[in-house]
């Protein structure tokens, strides 16, 4: 059964709402609460230095210090969302990150992530910003 378009469109831009708010929540303001209102178990964790469940995020969170999420571009497509963001605090030095979040019932149950050190415009082969 396919969707309405517009229904396809509703969907992604409250899965991209959810996404927001609860990346704001939990690692902006540290509230571990943020994970029972949006994530669920089974959480599938695909980043392959994180075991999968919802511990693991109760337990990192706390500890990141000067961390930021900036998402610069956003995207989203039925359960996914898109972000490509400048993450401060989660390595030595600023990283540019690809995050791909699945929702299913308006909960965050799967995660992806691609992560690049941040290299200056004038530093790259082609000249361009990384984000």
């Amino acid at each position: 059964m396919t969707q309405h378009p517009v229904a396809q469109d509703d969907q992604a831009k409250r899965n991209t709402e959810i996404v927001l708010t609860a990346m704001r929540e939990l690692f902006a303001e540290k509230d571990l609460t943020a994970i029972d209102r949006y994530w669920a178990e089974p959480y599938v964790q695909h980043s392959p230095q994180m075991p999968n469940g919802l511990d693991t995020l109760r337990s990192v969170v706390p500890g990141l210090e000067g961390f930021s999420w900036e998402p610069q571009r956003v995207a989203a497509q039925g359960d996914l969302v898109f972000t490509h963001s400048i993450v401060r605090g989660w390595a030595p030095n600023p990283v540019a990150i690809v995050d791909i979040f699945r929702l299913a019932n308006g909960r965050i149950v799967e995660h992806w992530d691609v992560v690049q050190d941040i290299v200056a415009a004038e530093d790259s082969a082609n000249g361009n910003a990384m984000v």
